[in-house]
C-alpha cells in the first residue's frame, strides 16, 4: 500500500504529482511545510520499495531508508563544472535535483529557461521535479521533452531562454541520469558559471517565493525545425540527395532518433533505423566505443549500407562504421569533419589537449592554426570564440560547429560526412585511408591527490627531451607521438593516454609512464 500526501499549500500540488509508487510493501510520502517556506518544504519518508516514474511504466529504485533534509546533502552526486549525474535513488535523488536547479536558478538573468531530456526511463521523473521546482521559483518554463543536447543549446538561443537544463547522463549506464546546464548563449555553462552553481548548491540555503508569483509551464511542441535548419544551411543539401546513400542510424533508444530520422530523410537517404524510439532502453551500452557497438557493426555489413552512424543516449557524440562493417572510431568523427571544413574554409581550429594529433596535422595541411585547450568542452567553446575558430571539438565524438552551435553535434556530424562522401564522390573507407593514422591507448594509475604534483614532475624530468605543456595535468610532445596525464577530478587515480604511429609504441609509452609514477609515488 501507498499513501501520497500534501498539504493546502499552492506548490504541494506540484510536488506531489511528481510521484507514483508501486509496491506490495507500505510507503509514505508527505509534503508538507514544515519549514514555512512556501516551495522548500518537502519532507519525504520513504522505507523499502521502488519509485513508479511519473508518466511512465518505467521502474527506478530508490534509496532505502533515507530521510530528506533541506539542511544535509547526503551521497553526493557527482559534479562537474557543467552540470552533474548520479545514479538515481542514491547519489542523484529528487531532493538533489530540487537543491542543485534552485542553485542554478539563481544565478540566471531573468527570463523563461528551456528543460529537455535525453530519453532515459527516469527522465520525465526529473523532468516533472524540475519543472516544478521552477515554477516555484516563480520562473516560466518551455518543457521541450525529448530532445537532444545540442537541439537544447537551439532552443534556448531560438527561444531567447535565459538558460537550459537538460537531463541527461550521457554515455553512463541505464542506472544514471543527470543534467547539463546552459547559459543563455545556448552553449554549456562556462568553468566560472559551473562553480559557482556548485558553490551555491553545497552552501547556500534554497531561495524561496511566495504562492502569488508562481511561474508557468508550456509544452514546446516542435523541438527540432530550428536545428535541422541550421544543420542543412552547412551543407550542400541537393548534392547529398543526388548520391541517395544508404544510411543505418543507430541511436540506441536515445534522443538522437528524433532529429537524426528527419534529417537523413530531409538528405534524400535510404535508412535503416536501430534504436530509433526514445525509450531508454538502451540495446547495447551507450557510450559508442568499438566494443559495445560489434552488434551494430556486423548490421551495418550485413545490411550493405554506406555508412553507419551511431549516437549516445544524449546525441552530441558520434561514431562511425564504414561501409564493410568497421569501426572507425569517435576520433576520426571530428577529424572527417575538419578535413571537409577546411578544404572550404580555412581558418582555426580549436580541440582539447586529448584529442588526436591528426586534427593538428590537418590545420598544418591547410595552413590553418591549431589551438589546444583544458579537457572539456566549455573550455573548448570558450577557445573557439576567442579565437574566432571556424571548427572544433573533441576527440570523442563530438565535432563543434559553429555555424550551427557551440555544442558537440552529433547531427553536423552526419551532415558533413555524408557532405564529403557526396562532393568527393567516395566511399567513407576511402575517405578513411586518406587521413593521417595514429594508434591511442588509455590507462589509468591509482595515485593519491596529494601526491599528483610530486608525480607530474618525475615524469617531466624523465621525458626531458619532450615539449612539455602543463595546461591541464602534464602533456608530454614529440614529433610524431605525445602522452598526457591528467588526475581524475571524481577519482584518487590519474589517466594516461599516449598516441603514436603504431599500438605498442602508444602502449610502451603509457606502460613506462606508469612505472615511474610508482617508483616516484612508493
Amino acid at each position: 500500500m501507498v499513501v501520497v500526501d500534501r498539504d493546502s499549500h499552492v506548490p504541494g500540488r506540484s510536488l506531489w504529482r511528481t510521484i507514483k509508487t508501486k509496491s506490495n510493501d507500505k510507503h509514505h510520502f508527505s509534503f508538507k511545510n514544515s519549514h514555512k517556506d512556501p516551495f522548500i518544504s518537502t519532507s519525504a519518508y520513504c522505507t523499502q520499495g521502488v519509485a513508479e516514474n511519473f508518466g511512465s511504466n518505467r521502474i527506478a529504485n530508490v534509496n532505502r531508508n533515507r530521510i530528506f533534509r533541506k539542511d544535509k546533502i547526503l551521497n553526493e552526486p557527482i559534479i562537474s563544472v557543467s552540470g552533474l549525474r548520479g545514479i538515481i535513488g542514491h547519489t542523484l535523488t529528487p531532493e538533489i535535483a530540487v537543491r542543485y536547479t534552485a542553485a542554478y536558478a539563481t544565478t540566471l538573468p531573468a527570463g523563461q529557461i528551456v528543460v529537455t531530456r535525453d530519453g532515459r526511463t527516469t527522465g520525465r521523473m526529473l523532468a516533472d521535479t524540475i519543472v516544478n521546482c521552477l515554477v516555484g521559483l516563480g520562473r516560466d518554463v518551455l518543457d521541450g521533452d525529448i530532445a537532444a543536447t545540442p537541439t537544447t543549446g537551439v532552443l534556448v538561443r531560438h527561444h531567447q531562454c535565459a538558460g537550459g537544463i537538460q537531463i541527461t547522463a550521457s554515455h553512463n549506464p541505464p542506472e544514471y541520469n543527470g543534467m547539463k546546464l546552459f547559459g543563455n548563449d545556448g552553449r554549456i555553462l562556462s568553468a566560472s558559471l559551473g562553480e559557482k552553481v556548485s558553490e551555491i548548491y553545497r552552501h547556500a540555503d534554497p531561495p524561496s517565493t511566495q504562492p502569488d508569483s508562481l511561474g508557468h509551464a508550456r509544452r514546446l511542441d516542435n523541438t527540432t525545425d530550428q536545428h535541422l535548419q541550421l544543420v542543412l544551411d552547412t551543407i550542400n543539401a541537393e548534392q547529398i540527395r543526388d548520391c541517395h546513400f544508404h544510411v543505418l542510424l543507430d541511436s540506441n533508444h536515445g534522443s538522437g532518433g528524433l532529429l537524426g530520422r528527419r534529417l537523413l530523410d530531409e538528405l534524400g537517404c535510404q535508412v535503416e533505423l536501430v534504436g530509433s524510439e526514445p525509450t531508454g532502453l538502451f540495446a547495447h551500452l551507450p557510450e559508442p566505443t568499438e566494443t559495445n557497438l560489434s552488434s551494430t557493426a556486423q548490421r551495418v555489413a550485413e545490411t550493405e549500407v554506406d555508412i553507419g552512424f551511431c549516437q549516445d543516449p544524449d546525441a552530441d557524440r558520434l561514431a562511425v562504421i564504414d561501409e564493410q562493417g568497421r569501426y572507425i572510431g569517435e576520433e576520426y568523427t571530428l577529424v572527417l569533419c575538419l578535413d571537409h571544413v577546411l578544404r572550404k574554409h580555412p581558418g582555426n581550429v580549436v580541440t582539447n589537449c586529448s584529442t588526436s594529433r591528426m586534427s593538428q596535422d590537418l590545420a598544418e595541411k591547410y595552413g590553418c592554426q591549431m589551438i589546444r585547450t583544458a579537457v572539456g568542452e566549455a573550455n573548448v567553446t570558450d577557445g573557439m570564440i576567442q579565437r574566432q575558430a571556424v571548427f572544433g571539438g573533441e576527440g570523442s565524438g563530438g565535432p563543434i560547429d559553429p555555424r550551427v552551435g557551440y555544442v558537440r553535434d552529433s547531427f553536423v556530424g552526419m551532415a558533413l560526412i555524408l557532405d564529403a562522401m557526396a562532393d568527393r564522390q567516395q566511399s567513407i573507407s576511402r575517405i578513411v585511408k586518406e587521413l593521417p593514422g595514429y594508434a591511442i591507448f588509455k590507462t589509468k594509475v591509482e595515485l593519491d591527490r596529494e601526491q599528483i604534483d610530486k608525480a607530474l614532475t618525475a615524469l617531466a624530468n624523465h621525458f626531458a627531451d619532450a615539449q612539455i605543456s602543463r595546461l591541464d595535468g602534464l602533456r608530454m610532445d614529440w614529433p610524431d607521438k605525445w602522452l598526457l596525464v591528467r588526475a581524475s577530478n571524481t577519482e584518487p587515480i590519474v589517466r594516461l593516454i599516449a598516441e603514436a604511429p603504431a599500438d605498442i609504441e602508444a602502449k610502451q609509452l603509457c606502460e613506462q609512464a606508469s612505472k615511474i609514477i610508482a617508483l616516484t609515488t612508493n
